[in-house]
């Protein structure tokens, strides 16, 4: 390496002030004064706005202080969240390395990797990070992990690079094994993870289904707001009113009718949602993303590090007359042949066969103490290499318990494709070693090993062996042959008339917990789809394993993608479980074809390749532990422990707190409407107002707070992961909640128009009746705050037990109210007056029945819809 003389540190400086730094640029992220102002971009706050503007102009100055503070609790909600998920992800670690050995002006020098420059000769061994892409110009069995870019788990090895065939290192990559020399042809925006990176600039994030849905609400509200103006401005004309006054009603109402807690309970009960998603590993950048997740109709999920372990493991090992299957349990067996275990001590040709998996490799066993005082195996080097070490010492075999030592090696090479080492023995015995492709290894074997002892390897033997090693191969296993013999001496390691051994079978295993999440997406109606830069043989047997690919799912590489048109893809999409061989084109156009489609796509991913297609996805979702910076900006979730389980509760709290957004919705509404309706048929029918503005204040404080508040929080309905998700123009008011809504409103507004005129009629003084009518429309508030609490059953069969909080609101609520009639210095503020004890037996019972009618159309329309489903 001394005779690389490299740039001279001014070619370096006119190089790097003309290439700039080697760092992808970061998009600019938007400082903490944006970020708030964002948070008042919404159709609903503006009509809030406007509403507190009404109200300043009538006077009302204490309502328009009430929704100014609401308006302005949302925003801080929105805006704490958001930018304490940013500066968590600016802790994340960086991907890039930090530092680069380079040789400057003839001699070895450490850099920041940022000053790296295109002509630069970087130096770089195992463990160390490529700080830039490159052209391998020297390589000691250099072996490279570049999974983060290919979705690929197994480790690439590097060669000299020659004119007509460059070998080349990708920055961000992990040199797993042995060292090189390179040189620098790319850094920054050049790389390839520069220029993956750059593809995100083209997508642009649009609403979440949720915020579509409640700008639907909002033109909803904002026309029905302007209705209810119009129509009470005209009716107090046409009788004579002076139209000044009426059109000032007819605002101050359109006030009443506005939900002004709605926008403030959302984010609350998103950002509480997201508060009980970051202990379960799930850290959500965007509020509304938790949302989103609920009405996934498609997961795609990447293979490597998502669905399986990212770790190279042994699955099986072949002696030429047993299958022998490890399993990977803390205490017991490790070794089965079927269902009866196999001890390593008595089988000769296992322990010979783990013997060389042990002392012909180049990476090394340590052990660590675990948080149980037990002792854990680990090992480092080249991932398939690591996995033989431990699957060795399962079994009792190291090279440090059995003595051996190594006196000759021939490392690896693709032109081999074998490993050879001489190696004496605890008795003094030598032996050469070798590892290595069956095919290969097989041509030079001339016996093979059993439990009777040697037999001559035949023809007809061998072809059984390589009917064994396809075999295995179609369950996607890395297939490794394994001999020996006696050697001529401590030098020799010539490959040839060896004794066969044995064959092991490697994988990088499927999660435990991804069994059971797969199995949790298809009971609620969602599709998963495994898109992979790996072998579509290796993709397919995973996938069959996690049941994602069934019987008639197609399994498709990117090659065939290549030769659809758009056509055939969405033609062929409904039938494809799997993406193999796939580019980050690639699965750009798959996310792209399926929203096109209609559905709401979730992707999965920890790679930069990942990364386009994780922002184009409705929801993107980044593996917190080992994905890249890249990822982690471009998704909405990142899930702080790698785990495709977590995804799946993520979805199971989304759907969770859609449902209870519709419920609080139904709950704020209809009390709206309620008050619109008593406001509004009093002024027709000629009575006096029924309410005072700070008695309408009083009961939006009292019932639109705590108890929609704690209505948020209600714990998941059991059928939640058992229904289809929702359809993505599916409307907030859909199955019934609009008829509900409407006829909950007009049943509380009539009950408490009735309770007023019903006073007014036995002479009780007009301040009694107003406070008549407070009580009954807070009341039927909040008894009607738990028929909310379910859309499919009423409120006699939902037990209080299983929302606490729920109570506790309710409780501090009435007792505000009662404080409200009752106490001298309150009734002064509220202008309210004492009730006798007939007067509140008539407001318990209207209050009461309600209710039962209401549980009376909800038995009705159950009744009638389970009619139609037989």
């Amino acid at each position: 390496m001394e005779r690389y003389e490299g740039l001279s540190s001014r070619e370096a400086a006119e190089l790097l002030a003309e290439h700039g730094e080697n760092a992808i640029k970061e998009k600019r992220r938007s400082g903490a004064l944006a970020m708030f102002a964002g948070q008042f971009r919404d159709a609903l706050m503006m009509i809030l706005l406007a509403a507190t503007a009404a109200s300043a102009a009538m006077g009302e100055i204490s309502e328009a202080l009430t929704i100014i503070a609401i308006v302005f609790l949302n925003a801080v909600l929105g805006f704490l969240q958001e930018y304490r998920t940013e500066r968590t992800l600016e802790k994340l670690g960086e991907l890039s390395a930090p530092t680069a050995e380079v040789i400057r002006d003839g001699a070895r020098r450490q850099i920041p990797a940022r000053e790296l420059v295109p002509g630069d000769i970087a130096l770089v061994e195992a463990g160390d990070r490529i700080p830039a892409d490159g052209l391998v110009l020297e390589s000691a069995v250099m072996c490279c992990d570049e999974s983060m870019l290919t979705g690929e788990s197994d480790g690439v090895e590097k060669v000299p690079s020659i004119p007509e065939r460059p070998c080349k290192v990708y920055m961000g990559s992990l040199v797993t094994k042995g060292r090189g020399v390179i040189q620098v042809t790319g850094t920054g925006g050049s790389t390839e993870m520069g220029r993956i990176a750059g593809m995100l600039g083209s997508i642009e994030v649009g609403q979440t289904p949720l915020q579509k849905r409640l700008a639907q609400l909002s033109k909803v509200i904002g026309l029905g707001c302007l209705v209810v103006c119009a129509v009470v401005a005209a009716t107090g004309i046409l009788r004579g009113e002076p139209p000044f006054e009426m059109l000032l009603t007819g605002v101050s109402l359109s006030v009443a009718a506005v939900p002004e807690g709605l926008p403030a309970i959302v984010t609350i009960a998103l950002a509480m949602s997201v508060g009980r998603m970051v202990k379960r590993n799930a850290l959500v950048r965007r509020l509304h993303a938790v949302e989103t997740l609920g009405c996934a109709t498609v997961i795609c999920s990447d293979k490597t590090g998502t669905l399986t372990e990212n770790r190279m493991t042994v699955q099986e090992l072949r002696t030429p007359e047993q299958i022998i299957r490890l399993r990977y349990q803390r205490k017991g067996d490790s070794f089965f042949c079927g269902e009866n275990p196999v001890s390593v001590r008595d089988h000769t040709g296992l322990r010979m066969m783990l013997t060389v998996a042990a002392v012909c490799s180049s990476a090394v066993l340590t052990t660590k103490k675990g948080v149980d005082g037990g002792i854990r195996n680990q090992a480092s080097g080249e991932p398939t290499e690591a996995a033989l070490l431990l699957a060795a010492a399962r079994g009792g075999v190291t090279r440090e318990k059995l003595g051996w030592e190594v006196l000759r090696e021939q490392p690896f090479d693709s032109a081999r494709k074998r490993m050879t080492v001489c190696a004496k023995g605890p008795d003094g015995t030598l032996r050469v070693l070798t590892k290595g492709a069956p095919d290969v290894l097989l041509e030079r074997c001339t016996r093979y090993l059993t439990q009777k002892g040697e037999q001559t390897l035949t023809k007809e033997k061998k072809d059984k062996i390589l009917a064994q090693v396809a075999e295995m191969g179609e369950s996607a296993l890395r297939v490794l042959a394994f001999a020996w013999r006696p050697a001529a001496g401590p030098t020799d390691v010539q490959e040839r008339d060896f004794i066969f051994l044995g064959l092991a079978g490697l994988m990088d295993p499927p999660r435990q917990e991804a069994f059971e999440a797969v199995r949790k997406c298809r009971r609620a109606h969602i599709r998963p789809i495994m898109i992979t830069g790996d072998h579509g043989v290796t993709a397919r047997a995973i996938a069959q394993q996690l049941k994602i690919c069934r019987e008639g799912d197609l399994v498709v590489t990117g090659a065939q993608l290549d030769q659809w048109d758009d056509h055939r893809l969405k033609d062929q999409l409904d039938r494809v479980a799997v993406f193999a061989r796939v580019t980050p084109a690639h699965k750009l156009r798959i996310v792209r074809a399926l929203k096109e489609q209609g559905n709401i796509v979730a992707m999965t991913g920890d790679g930069v390749n990942d990364a386009p297609a994780i922002k184009e996805a409705d929801i993107g979702v980044a593996m917190g532990k080992g994905g890249t910076d890249v990822t982690k900006e471009a998704a909405s979730v990142i899930l702080l422990d790698d785990n495709f389980a977590t995804l799946v509760a993520a979805v199971e709290e989304g759907r969770i707190i859609y449902g209870n957004i519709r419920k609080f919705i139904r709950y704020l509404l209809s009390c709206n409407i309620g008050e619109v309706v008593t406001m509004f048929f009093a002024m027709l029918m000629g009575m006096p107002v029924p309410l005072l503005p700070i008695q309408i204040l009083l009961i939006n404080l009292v019932t639109d707070g705590l108890p929609a508040i704690a209505l948020g929080l209600e714990p998941g309905e059991p059928e939640v992961m058992s229904r289809p998700p929702r359809q993505p123009d599916e409307s907030i008011f859909s199955h019934g909640l609009g008829a509900t809504i409407l006829l909950r409103g007009i049943l509380i507004g009539l009950t408490t128009l009735g309770v007023f005129g019903w006073m007014l009629r036995q002479g009780a003084p007009l301040e009694a009746a107003r406070t008549g009518a407070l009580l009954t429309l807070i009341l039927t508030q909040l008894i009607h705050v738990f028929e909310c609490r379910s859309e499919t059953r009423s409120l006699f069969a939902v037990p209080l037990s299983s929302n606490p909080k729920l109570v506790g609101a309710v409780t501090v609520s009435a007792s505000v109210a009662a404080a409200a009639v009752w106490w001298a210095p309150a009734r002064e503020i509220f202008l309210t007056a004492a009730l006798s004890g007939q007067q509140l037996q008539l407001i318990i019972l209207c209050c009461a029945i309600v209710p039962v009618i209401s549980g009376l159309v909800l038995a009705l329309r159950s009744g009638k819809s389970r009619r139609l489903e037989e």
